[in-house]
């Protein structure tokens, strides 16, 4: 069994006793490789002054610019220490609770949930290149469930659900009293358009979690939010800790809301560049997921082979996300973020020569 990492590189090496490499190319997250907005590095002295004062206890200014962003209600909002935060809370309001998780999906909110002894539901998807939902076993199960979690896009396949089968459930779990979570932490590589929070104003049984990590790059700073029902903002609040989100993250957080036309630039760079990635997986007998994100889900033409091309990607200083921790993947895909062009051609090199080499044993 192959370890975690927890976003932190070096300790895979550590666990697996290999020798730390000099230069290390970590595809294994999914963070935007264009960095920090050049603005917000720009006017970071300006932002010094905010440490010496406590921050406002419901994340201003950033809740403010939030409702505004989507053109909602401030009451159905809720910031969060990152959306990992807001996981955990909801786990505290679903304590005991029967909670369907359709997977392959994120880990946290199984982790979460456990550590609240919830009970879990487990169903996996019927496929994974399309993470194709089996909407009328959803059905069944939410008639005696008291929430959903739905990954949409979904993590760590990259694939967007048709927006007829999400509305669907959402109006299915609002006639069963059944909470809709969905986890839109991606869906800004896709379109604002697509997302469902405007479904929030009508259904109090919605809940719709953002994370403004991945696009702006600001993971250290932890910085989420929640679109609900008032009463369900209300709810995780008894359970947030004071002052839960720093002073600097709510201000740099409105700051990246005005980044659009970063936004648009990094979202066509990274387009082509998983487009034409791809391909070339494809082309080398790769099976690859509809993804629609920043990052790509693939599967070896031996997927036997899996944990030996892992192993030898690490000794070349390539760290790549393996899947033995996601239920319905086991180990056989791969989950590898886009970067930038020098990155991505590195490791079409070291994939080329590692696929050529197996080819001939």
């Amino acid at each position: 069994m192959l370890p975690n990492h927890g976003a932190n590189p070096q300790l895979i090496f550590e666990k697996l006793k290999i020798p730390l490499p000099t230069h290390i190319n970590d595809f294994s997250e999914n963070i935007n490789f264009a960095g920090i907005p050049q603005t917000i590095q720009q006017g970071w002295n300006e932002l010094l002054p905010l440490i010496e004062k406590y921050p406002h206890p419901d994340g201003e200014p950033f809740r403010s610019a939030i409702a505004d962003y989507h053109a909602i209600e401030k009451k159905n909002v809720f910031v969060g220490n990152g959306a990992a935060e807001i996981f955990t809370l909801l786990a505290n309001v679903l304590a005991h609770k029967k909670v369907i998780i359709v997977h392959p999906t994120f880990s946290e909110y199984e982790q979460a949930l456990k550590a609240h002894h919830a009970e879990i539901i487990h169903i996996t998807v019927e496929n994974i290149v399309e993470w194709q939902l089996p909407i009328e076993r959803l059905k069944r199960q939410m008639i005696k469930a008291d929430a959903l979690f739905l990954c949409t896009p979904n993590n760590p396949t990259g694939v967007l659900p048709p927006r007829q089968q999400l509305l669907e459930l959402l109006a299915w779990g609002q006639q069963q009293q059944c909470l809709v979570i969905l986890d839109e932490a991606f869906i800004d590589w896709v379109d604002e358009k697509q997302s469902l929070i405007v479904q929030v104003a009508n259904n109090d049984y919605l809940c719709i979690t953002r994370s403004m990590t991945k696009m702006y790059s600001i993971a250290g700073l932890r910085l989420g939010y929640a679109v609900t029902s008032q009463a369900l903002v209300t709810e995780m609040g008894k359970y947030a800790s004071q002052w839960h989100v720093n002073a600097l993250s709510a201000v740099i957080g409105v700051q990246c809301l005005g980044e659009q036309e970063y936004v648009a630039a990094t979202i066509e760079q990274c387009t082509k560049q998983r487009r034409y990635f791809t391909e070339f997986l494809q082309k080398n007998g790769c099976i690859t997921t509809n993804s629609c994100t920043n990052f790509i889900c693939f599967q070896l033409p031996q997927p036997e082979k899996s944990q030996t091309f892992y192993l030898d990607m690490l000794l070349k200083g390539i760290i790549v996300r393996h899947t033995e921790n996601f239920r319905g993947l086991d180990g056989q895909w791969f989950r590898i973020g886009m970067k930038t062009s020098e990155q991505m051609a590195l490791l079409e090199m070291e994939m080329t020569q590692w696929l050529t080499h197996q080819s001939f044993l």
